[in-house]
């Protein structure tokens, strides 16, 4: 069912993946570090009463402070980040869909 709310609308997800390698760090022009990284995804989710496996490579990008702590990051860490998706384009023009985080929570 979908409800309409006017202008509220919801983008919220929460992850736990896998490091995939060590986050690219950078700073913007305007002085804001920037981490990007990859995670990926694996679980058995429940749809219409059968199990399935589910698989996801999500890029994540950490702004700001949080950035700073993506610096501990190796790959094969298990983390679960919290945030916003949008979209990006990659180089060569192809849509991204990318995890923004907002909070990050070091697992193993």
């Amino acid at each position: 069912m979908i409800v309409s709310q006017g202008s509220l609308q919801e983008n919220h997800l929460v992850l736990t993946g896998e490091v995939v390698r060590s986050p690219k760090q950078s700073t913007s022009p305007a002085g804001i570090a920037h981490s990007q990284f990859s995670i990926d995804h694996k679980s058995i989710q429940n749809e219409a009463g059968m199990n399935r496996q589910a698989f996801v490579r999500i890029q994540v990008v950490a702004t700001g402070e949080l950035s700073h702590l993506t610096r501990e990051l190796v790959a094969g860490k298990v983390i679960k980040v919290s945030g916003f998706i949008n979209r990006h384009e990659s180089r060569n023009g192809n849509p991204l869909l990318v995890l923004h985080a907002q909070h990050i929570e070091m697992i193993n």
